[in-house]
């Protein structure tokens, strides 16, 4: 999509863990790209 990182970030935290209320976790390997997931 070509948006910037930290506007990915905030999309993430303030649209789906704030306002629907569920779990982000990220992980980044040592070779590659971060990666989020989204649980209930």
């Amino acid at each position: 999509m070509g948006w910037a990182c930290h506007t990915v970030r905030g999309a993430l935290a303030g649209a789906l863990k704030k306002r629907l209320g569920l779990t982000i976790s990220s992980q980044k390997s040592a070779d590659g790209p971060r990666v989020y997931r989204i649980g209930a």
